[in-house]
């Protein structure tokens, strides 16, 4: 893609800074001029007047006014004035070089089509090697120069021919190689602002992945929390209302139990929104696990629910995050089962296995199959053991009630 990248063309800025280089150089072509002529030091014998050699100077400078929009036109444009300025003999040749030099090195830099801006340059510099030939054959054709005081062991004239042909290579080479250049270093940086702009747009989409995944990880949470407490808070409540004028003792245990529950809740959403602030002078409570089970259980016994709960295999710790996730299964599944089934007793089972936890939580009820629920229960469980790249089977069992097994993988493969 970037061997065909193409230059923008010049900003605004740039065609006005172009405009006070040209007068620039214009300021210096006549002040050098006037230095020449009034020293007497000419380069060609009998030149024009003043006037005449200024307004060369003047037609070579014009054109660099618009160099970067137009650099082959200005290229040819210049290289042609300057072989006439020279055949006209038009004062001194230090600001007209300086002047080709700038609309070469532009070509290089500028002109977007690549192999014309290449064959275009050789060609000018290929055109002022023959006009150099061509002045040097009519020089050493003409009277021979005054070499008096040559003290050199070469041949003056030799030694003057040598000494053009390597001064306009250097000067020619550097045009065109600081004119490339110019182009690579502009390739580059629009390359690294190319680069800069897909790094920036990956973060902004890593972000917005990590935000979404947060908000379904905080989400699942505050499900999880209000959807269990709550459910035993209105069983509850409403076992208070029905006992409270035949068994008060009972309508207050009840309500002792909302209450407890009602506190339990908002402690861990306290937690949750303490994450959500990300003060660091806030007291977080540990996220729970699978020490805090017995908890759970004791909250769905006191909803009337029987529970059972059986430990298989060496218990041994798990990552926290397998053993929240692990914590949530279980709180999700015993919310169902306290929302939609008329069950009496809960079995749940763990084993722990070589290499994953295994959770088993079946229920004896006939009510509502908690597949059917609307809710976003087994979503977010479903959600939760794929992050850790676990496995859900849900469904009714055989006889009555119905099965949640769950598979949390505890050991970590080595991709190759």
């Amino acid at each position: 893609m970037w061997n065909e990248w193409r230059r923008p063309g010049p900003t605004a800025a740039q065609r006005r800074r172009d405009i006070g280089i040209a007068a620039i150089v214009l300021l210096c072509a006549v002040e050098v001029t006037t230095l020449v002529n009034s020293m007497g030091a000419y380069v060609f014998k009998n030149p024009p007047g003043l006037l005449e050699q200024v307004l060369w100077m003047l037609v070579l400078s014009v054109p660099l006014v618009v160099r970067r929009r137009y650099p082959l036109a200005v290229m040819l444009v210049v290289s042609a004035l300057f072989i006439a300025a020279q055949v006209n003999r038009a004062g001194d040749t230090l600001v007209p070089s300086a002047i080709l030099f700038l609309a070469i090195y532009t070509v290089g830099a500028w002109e977007q089509n690549r192999r014309v801006a290449r064959w275009s340059r050789i060609g000018v510099i290929a055109a002022m090697f023959l006009w150099l030939g061509f002045s040097l054959v009519r020089a050493l054709l003409g009277p021979k120069g005054d070499f008096k005081d040559a003290a050199g062991p070469m041949d003056p004239v030799l030694a003057s021919v040598l000494y053009g042909l390597e001064f306009n290579i250097f000067f020619f080479l550097l045009a065109y190689v600081v004119g490339e250049m110019a182009w690579s270093g502009a390739r580059r940086r629009a390359e690294l602002e190319f680069q800069a702009e897909e790094l920036r747009r990956s973060q902004e989409q890593n972000t917005r992945g990590a935000i979404a995944a947060e908000r379904m990880r905080i989400a699942r949470d505050l499900h999880d929390v209000v959807a269990h407490h709550v459910s035993v808070m209105g069983i509850q409540a409403g076992a208070a209302r029905r006992v409270l004028d035949s068994d008060p003792a009972l309508a207050r245990d009840a309500l002792q139990t909302v209450e407890q529950t009602a506190r339990t809740a908002i402690s861990e959403l306290r937690g949750l929104l303490g994450v959500l602030r990300a003060d660091a002078d806030t007291d977080l409570k540990a996220a729970p696990g699978l020490d805090d089970l017995p908890e759970l259980f004791e909250s769905a016994r006191a909803a009337g629910l029987e529970v059972s709960h059986g430990v298989y295999g060496d218990a041994r710790e798990v990552p926290s995050g397998v053993a929240l996730s692990a914590y949530r299964v279980v709180q999700e599944a015993l919310t169902n089962v306290v929302k939609h089934a008329d069950a009496q007793h809960v079995d749940v089972r763990m084993r722990f296995l070589d290499s994953a936890l295994e959770l088993e939580i079946a229920d004896d009820g006939r009510g509502r199959s908690n597949s059917t629920s609307s809710g976003f229960g087994l979503v977010g469980m479903r959600e939760r053991l794929a992050v850790h790249g676990g496995s859900l089977e849900v469904g009714p069992r055989r006889e009555a009630g119905f099965l949640v097994r769950a598979s949390l993988p505890t050991v970590v493969e080595e991709k190759a």
